[in-house]
């Protein structure tokens, strides 16, 4: 039996390739071949001692189990695939039912969350709309007009900084982070701790930033030391008093949707676009009309004081927790870059806005609804690549672009019914605006795919670099492309969209 064992110890150490069936075939026929040859071996020496012919087989019967020969020498390749082909049909048909269920139970589920937040959404960037046509006349915005500069900018600033939070802190919950309490504690001390640096530092970078521009846009006009001071010192207390807010409700809203098992990529960053806006734009309104009406820039001085001393604290505190403490020296580049980025959405939207009617608008409405989808696609992705699963990738964007449809009519809707904007609501205004923002969105969605993948591959964390990038360059691509579909209407006589002061020039 000594000859026996020698022929098989080659193929009882060789492990099969699963993946090639052409190698898994040979070594099957070699492993026939081989107890063959033990049968011949095992006959001989059973004559030659006289001994039973099945003695001594549990060799080979472990080299059948391992490689599940078949008995027969007979078999051939073709039965072997007749017979894989029909249990792979079975099985196949099997298992593309369930995945056809399950895809469709998974589009059922994304849309049910995030449409009801999109429609949220929606509220709040017309509220935001409307609040800042009241704000326009308020004395403070009158007198500085280097406000009107630092709302967009600033409302850009908060915004990332949010869905970022947002973002983060979805990621951690679908990883299951937030299940331990001590570290769901540690994440929302250390997430709000962060947020407040950020919103401190980002608050007095746009502050500067926006009375800097006022200075090159008018530089007839004179520019004060206590301008300067109120202009940042309004921005800071907002972004920080904001943020404050909102970094609570963002995180218990997440904490609630992990309970009540609802995915929070798909409500958590529409619902910190619009509260963001809201909350931001009211309290910066209402502080820099209290400064104003306290005279003199000594409040406002020491405010700034206070606030600039404060940074440390929180950096302290965010430094001590390993789990941001990473965040407190990265993530400063997009957001700064974001800024710039969407100073060009300004520029577009300042040298058109006195010329054609509702441009103002409906610029926030598109921008605003193109970038919460695309946020949500790029968080549910960024998710994903963090728990090492596999996104949908065709199932999430169809259902992300055919919820758009109902938003953008219902929009069109009460923008007909109500007369917002004062706008000339044709047929033809209404299928170029839904042409222009169904392809807004489409853009967004394939910016938010690649963009996230590109930034994992090249080693950076999506929920940081993704979101600021995606919302400003989607707000420069849909300001520019509103303002082409509105020349396009004036021009061909389709909708009288031009100002009175556009048309007698």
């Amino acid at each position: 039996m000594s000859h026996s064992y020698t022929a098989l110890k080659p193929i009882t150490k060789e492990e099969p390739d699963d993946d090639d069936e052409a190698f898994e075939l040979q070594i099957r026929t070699n492993d026939l071949e081989n107890n063959n040859k033990e049968l011949r071996l095992d006959v001989e020496a059973n004559h030659s001692s006289s001994r039973h012919p099945h003695h001594a087989r549990s060799s080979s019967t472990s080299s059948f189990i391992h490689f599940k020969a078949p008995i027969q020498p007979d078999t051939s390749r073709d039965s072997i695939e007749v017979a894989s082909t029909d249990n792979n049909y079975n099985e196949n048909n099997e298992n593309n039912s369930i995945c056809a269920s399950t895809e469709i139970k998974g589009g059922l589920r994304l849309a049910s969350q995030a449409l009801p937040s999109l429609l949220m959404s929606v509220v709040g960037l017309v509220v935001a709309g409307w609040m800042m046509d009241i704000f326009q006349h308020w004395d403070v915005f009158v007198e500085i007009s280097e406000l009107f500069i630092l709302v967009p900018v600033l409302l850009n600033l908060k915004g990332n900084l949010e869905m970022n939070l947002a973002a983060r802190f979805s990621t951690s919950a679908n990883l299951g982070d937030l299940d331990n309490p001590n570290t769901r504690n540690s994440l929302v001390w250390g997430n709000l701790s962060l947020i407040q640096v950020q919103a401190l530092i980002a608050g007095s970078i746009a502050g500067l930033f926006s009375f800097v521009l006022g200075i090159i846009e008018h530089p007839d006009e004179p520019a004060t030391v206590s301008d300067s001071i109120l202009i940042i010192t309004s921005s800071m207390i907002s972004a920080t008093v904001s943020s404050l807010v909102l970094g609570v409700f963002m995180c218990l809203l997440i904490i609630l949707s992990r309970k009540l098992k609802i995915d929070p990529d798909n409500i958590a960053c529409p619902m910190a676009s619009s509260l963001g806006d809201v909350v931001t734009l009211g309290i910066l309104a209402g502080c820099a009309q209290a400064l104003s009406n306290s005279g003199g820039s000594t409040l406002s001085l020491g405010l700034f004081v206070v606030m600039t001393l404060s940074i440390p604290f929180f950096a302290k505190s965010v430094w001590k927790n390993k789990h941001v403490k990473e965040l407190l020296l990265s993530g400063w580049s997009p957001i700064i870059f974001a800024m710039l980025i969407s100073s060009f959405a300004g520029l577009v939207l300042e040298r058109y806005v006195e010329e054609y009617r509702g441009l103002a608008m409906l610029t926030p409405i598109l921008c605003g609804l193109a970038g919460n989808l695309g946020s949500i696609y790029a968080s549910r992705i960024s998710t994903c690549l963090h728990a090492g699963t596999q996104e949908q990738y065709t199932l999430v964007e169809w259902t992300l672009l055919a919820m758009n449809i109902p938003v953008q009519i219902l929009f069109l809707v009460l923008t007909w019914i109500l007369d917002l904007g004062h706008l000339d609501f044709t047929f033809s205004f209404a299928v170029t605006y839904f042409i222009v923002a169904m392809l807004s969105t489409f853009i967004a969605l394939k910016m938010g795919k690649y963009m996230t993948l590109t930034f994992w591959k090249r080693g950076y964390d999506p929920d940081n670099y993704v979101l600021p990038y995606l919302t400003a360059i989607i707000d420069v691509i849909c300001a520019s492309l509103l303002v082409i579909s509105f020349a396009f209407l004036s021009s061909n006589n389709l909708a009288d969209l031009a100002t009175t002061q556009s048309a007698s020039s």
